[in-house]
């Protein structure tokens, strides 16, 4: 005998149905929401817990452009709780020409040919020497988008201090770090750079009149040869007669030495020492120390530069430093810009 195919009852199979339709739904509604969120995070930068509810406006219409060719649109505006009408207007908003088109070109510029270092203040100041007026928010603004994000300043580490070797100097600048006239204080100590290649040191005279780097030396040993080859470029820079000139250090022992003494004393120059392990008493030496190390060393990496690359890369700093890059106390020039729009040769 052949049987007979059986199925439920009519009833049975319509509510089956009905379920089956109401898990589907389910599901898609829990994929609509996996989907928004993992957007929301790909082109939001937002966390995958974000409530999509607390977007903007602006926001939610890119999620919704991102996910419209998989999802109707009425239901990606329901979930995400955006008007009809105001999805619209802020995808026409989007599809206007950028008129900061070509400010974010040349901010981009600016930031990458300056070491990456500049912030919003200059950036802004940078722009405003190409006759490019823009308020400091949108500077903001646009840097965020373009991630256009500065270096920030780590700890200094080398300290030459070898214990009271001969007396000290009164503290002339007091932390009084400014100056009426060029070469009147002179402020000068020595940094350490550790890189795969070996030890490199840096040992600068900073003038407080306008931070420019007066003279430097570059070496692989802290010794008396690398302080004293700067003292002397820095002598040459003072007219005859000019003297008095205060030269502030630390109490390193490389400025205590009989050849640093001697020339101090010829130049007719006036000595001036930090107290003892209060770096705070040479503060402006030191932030040209942390600018130099944010702005170039701690970026990049220096696993395949030799010493002499990296002694090259640290001279080509300082000068952009004099010559290019601007400062905001000194009206948005660079120290030489500075002393040439008041009539000091340089």
């Amino acid at each position: 005998m052949k049987r007979r195919k059986t199925s439920a009852p009519a009833p049975e199979r319509e509510e089956l149905e009905r379920q089956l339709e109401a898990l589907q739904r389910d599901v898609r509604q829990l994929q609509l929401e996996h989907d928004l969120l993992k957007k929301a995070n790909e082109l939001l930068k937002k966390g995958l817990g974000v409530d999509l509810q607390l977007l903007s406006n602006r926001e939610k219409t890119q999620l919704v452009d991102a996910l419209k060719d998989t999802y109707r649109l009425p239901e990606l505006l329901v979930q995400l709780g955006i008007a009809r009408s105001s999805y619209f207007y802020h995808r026409a908003r989007a599809n206007l020409e950028d008129k900061y088109v070509a400010i974010r070109r040349d901010l981009t510029e600016i930031f990458e040919s300056n070491h990456r270092c500049y912030g919003y203040r200059r950036l802004q100041a940078s722009l405003a020497r190409q006759s490019v007026t823009i308020s400091e928010k949108v500077v903001q603004r646009l840097m965020k988008q373009e991630r256009l994000v500065a270096a920030r300043p780590r700890r200094r580490r080398f300290g030459s201090y070898l214990g009271e070797i001969s007396p000290a100097p009164e503290n002339l600048i007091n932390r009084d770090f400014h100056a009426k006239t060029p070469n009147e204080k002179w402020l000068t100590d020595i940094t350490e750079f550790q890189i795969p290649a070996g030890k490199v040191y840096l040992s600068p005279i900073i003038d407080c009149f306008d931070g420019m780097v007066i003279s430097w030396s570059i070496g692989t040993q802290p010794d008396a040869g690398l302080v004293n080859t700067m003292l002397d470029a820095a002598i040459e820079t003072v007219t005859d007669g000019e003297g008095g000139t205060i030269v502030h250090s630390d109490r390193g022992a490389h400025y205590r030495w009989p050849g640093w003494l001697s020339r101090i004393n010829d130049a007719k120059l006036v000595r001036s020492m930090s107290r003892k392990g209060c770096s705070q008493d040479n503060a402006a030496c030191e932030g040209f120390f942390g600018r130099l190390k944010t702005e170039l060393f701690y970026p990049r990496d220096w696993k395949t530069i030799t010493i002499e690359q990296f002694v090259r890369e640290v001279d080509g700093y300082i000068r952009w430093y004099n010559e290019k890059r601007i400062k905001i106390s000194l009206g948005s020039l660079s120290p030489i810009e500075y002393r040439r729009s008041l009539g000091h040769n340089v």
